[in-house]
């Protein structure tokens, strides 16, 4: 698992809070240093000694487990450096280490939220080490794919995400799919959907029936992110969606969008959800579909440790299918990505730890313990110790393979979340209708 939704996606809400007061340009220990050039060292036996500050957030189970064995292992391979690991929580490392790389005591490498109010901040500020040079270096072109890493990309004002410098590259992967009960699906005679149009059809089954078709609470706002990006991967291209998040050259405001909000609402009225979402929150929805209330839950793989200890081998995965012949485009994206700040005394072995928690070894590790390693190729089905992480490890290797995964939309800009929660909740509420959806996310989109 790698973390709640609520703390990944409202990222963005809490990142701008923590950093506003010392906002880019407000004169960081580091903002005037230029861009690094020249020669860099892939030999971290000859730097001699070397104490390695790093900072994460990996503070449960499995994945903390993992950073653990990983610096263990680092340490032996070079036992000339020292690594002092500071665990934080999201929330703590959120709301502390922004003060923390621009002081006189900054960590080396840091995990880092990649939105434009945590990275793009510290870019524009002159904090983070651009990674290009080690990225080449170390082939981590081929190792990623081109949409992860343009996540962790950005000029060097910081203006423009998706382009320019890589700053960080992530561990861990994740998508927002379609989880099911195998036992509910049989039972109504139906397999797992490979077109939109089946994936319909079987909600139509499923309520027909009397099992409620999808699982989905939205008192805390975020999960409508998921439902309404899931139906827009159907009508909307992937090169449409990562322009309008990663830069300023789409808009929202587009045909493709309409049918998406009206098949949304559409759902609704038919009653396809949970009975009163807005009032359900999403923890409630997640433990009652453990329990056998839902046929389909509409969320991302961080849920996979819970749902697979709350309905052992009854549960499965799978990415919302597209419309006959079109290509896939699914919501996911990556976990915090790992920074070498500017302060770092010795950036060529912070980048050296890094290129070694994002390799082979570290994958093998993360997959053992039900992680979705961010790598092409990682985490292969048939090693996978149950049908679901199976199902999942064969849903990342086929999207990555394919780079057509977008990302979150509430990452367009600070704001955002906010603006599209608040609409979407009223979207789905019928108290709205598309046009002012669209209408609310392009004027915060234009306004940023």
């Amino acid at each position: 698992m790698i973390r709640s939704p609520r703390i990944l996606l409202v990222a963005g809400a809490l990142g701008l809070a923590a950093l506003a007061a010392c906002a880019p340009g407000s004169g960081g220990a580091n903002s005037s240093k230029p861009e690094p050039s020249g020669p860099i060292s892939t030999d971290v036996a000859k730097a001699g000694p070397v104490t390695l500050t790093e900072w994460d957030q990996e503070v449960r189970g499995g994945q903390s487990d993992a950073i653990l064995k990983l610096n263990a292992a680092f340490q032996s391979k070079y036992p000339n450096v020292t690594i002092k690991r500071v665990a934080k929580s999201f929330t703590d490392l959120e709301t502390t280490v922004r003060l923390a790389v621009s002081g006189s005591n900054a960590p080396d490498v840091v995990q880092l939220n990649a939105g434009r109010q945590d990275m793009g901040q510290m870019v524009s500020a002159g904090l983070l080490r651009p990674l290009d040079n080690y990225a080449k270096a170390d082939n981590w072109q081929t190792r990623f794919s081109q949409g992860i890493l343009n996540l962790s990309r950005y000029s060097a004002d910081a203006k423009t995400r998706g382009t320019g410098s890589l700053y960080g590259v992530p561990q861990i992967g994740q998508l927002v799919g379609v989880f099911y009960n195998r036992t509910k699906l049989a039972a109504l005679g139906l397999a797992v959907p490979t077109t939109f149009d089946q994936f319909n059809a079987d909600l139509h089954a499923a309520k027909a029936a009397g099992e409620p078709p999808i699982a989905f609470g939205n008192l805390d706002k975020y999960p409508a992110i998921h439902e309404f990006q899931s139906v827009d991967n159907v009508y909307t291209s992937r090169t449409a969606t990562s322009d309008f998040v990663l830069t300023n050259t789409a808009s929202f405001d587009t045909p493709s969008r309409s049918k998406s909000a009206s098949k949304l609402q559409s759902w609704v009225r038919s009653g396809y959800f949970t009975p009163g979402f807005n009032g359900v929150s999403y923890d409630h929805v997640a433990k009652a579909f453990t329990q056998g209330k839902g046929t389909f839950f509409i969320t991302g793989t961080w849920e996979s440790t819970t749902l697979q200890d709350g309905m052992k081998g009854n549960v499965g995965f799978f990415l919302m299918p597209m419309a006959a012949g079109r290509p896939l485009v699914t919501l996911g994206g990556e976990d915090l990505p790992f920074t070498v700040t500017r302060a770092a005394k010795h950036p060529d072995v912070a980048a050296a730890y890094i290129n070694f928690l994002t390799g082979n070894q570290a994958a093998k590790i993360l997959t053992k313990v039900g992680g979705v390693p961010a790598m092409k190729g990682a985490g292969d089905p048939a090693s996978a110790a149950t049908p679901l992480l199976r199902d999942i490890f064969a849903a990342w290797q086929e999207a990555n393979s394919k780079d057509a995964i977008v990302p979150y939309l509430d990452q367009a800009t600070p704001t955002m979340y906010d603006t599209i929660t608040s609409t979407l909740q009223e979207l789905m509420a019928l108290k709205i209708g598309p046009d002012k959806f669209i209408q609310a996310v392009q004027s915060d989109k234009k306004g940023s």
